[in-house]
């Protein structure tokens, strides 16, 4: 490519002439990644884009051929340089022993950062003429097989979870559509076939795998397949019983509550818990009694009537029982 005419090695990689070399190594892994044939299969112009930045960056990533560029211009490689003349490589990697392409990359900014570091495969020297290797590796060398699936994290609220969601997620650069069905919980898993990390030069690509974690919700829990929630009660409404308004994932609900029913109660709401395969599971409410934050001095003289009225003792059992 050296030998191809005169190029703005600055004005391929979109940098000012000033910057730093950390710069040109994130304007170069931006645009290697954009014009990699294997993102772009077939196309000649972005295989040609690719090599082009990648000899930019091999040169002004150096600080010597740097240097000699910014002060000789197009004679730069035959300002006197060990090699000079010699130009860059042909493109010739074998990239099936990279897991994906930021693997790659990596190994391609290290090989560029200057000399005394090693080639692709950890051998020094292992670019040809100083710029893509001339041989790459030895054809037929052993391989272990690549695992190239992902892992990922993703959290969803509760409603998502119970109702089902369509999310926007950012895999690799690339904008993916994910539906989140509905009764998913903590721990679930979902597969996005054909997500996940690249293998270079071969155009395989595994899957990636998402992990949920449902947030936590102020009022309703998830116990096993049961949905759960503490249901705030007066004493009046424990001791007499009768209908009282709840609030269900689907709305607004009335229950009855059976006269002398116990704190710590469950209330069994068959059909509107959480979405099972089979259908939706129970919900539960558990009966929790509302204490007043302040008494009434008609609410004081009731209790003291009732106090007064009362003819069992609610221990009694119990301080029979408790005896050693």
């Amino acid at each position: 490519m050296a030998g191809s005419g005169y190029r703005d090695y600055f004005k391929v990689l979109g940098v000012e002439r000033s910057v730093d070399a950390d710069a040109i190594k994130r304007a170069f892994r931006k645009l290697a990644r954009k014009y990699h044939p294997d993102v772009n299969p077939g196309d000649a112009n972005a295989e040609a884009k690719f090599k082009e930045v990648s000899e930019a960056y091999e040169v002004l990533s150096d600080p010597d051929k740097r240097r000699r560029y910014e002060q000789f211009g197009q004679y730069w490689n035959q300002a006197g340089a060990p090699g000079a003349g010699a130009g860059t490589g042909g493109f010739d990697v074998d990239f099936g022993r990279y897991g994906n392409f930021d693997d790659f990359i990596n190994d391609l900014l290290g090989r560029f950062g200057g000399p005394g570091n090693a080639g692709f495969g950890g051998a020094p020297g292992g670019f040809a003429g100083g710029g893509f290797p001339g041989g790459g590796f030895p054809r037929g060398a052993s391989r272990t097989p690549l695992n190239l699936d992902a892992e990922a994290s993703v959290k969803v609220t509760f409603a998502e979870a119970f109702r089902g969601a369509e999310r926007t997620l950012s895999v690799n650069d690339e904008r993916v559509q994910v539906r989140i069905p509905a009764g998913v919980k903590t721990g679930s898993r979902l597969r996005l076939k054909g997500k996940g990390n690249l293998q270079p030069g071969t155009g395989r690509r595994g899957d990636l795998y998402l992990s949920l974690e449902v947030q936590a919700h102020p009022v309703w829990r998830l116990d096993g397949d049961q949905l759960r929630a503490d249901l705030p009660v007066s004493i009046d409404e424990l001791a007499l019983g009768g209908l009282v308004k709840v609030m269900t994932p689907d709305g607004e609900a009335e229950v009855s509550i059976p006269a002398g029913t116990s704190p710590g109660r469950s209330l069994r709401l068959k059909g509107k818990g959480w979405p099972l395969k089979a259908g939706r599971g129970d919900l539960l409410l558990n009966l929790s009694v509302q204490w007043p934050s302040q008494w009434s001095d008609q609410q004081r003289n009731l209790l003291e009537q009732l106090r007064e009225a009362r003819t069992d003792d609610p221990r009694s059992d119990w301080l029979q029982s408790a005896r050693l």
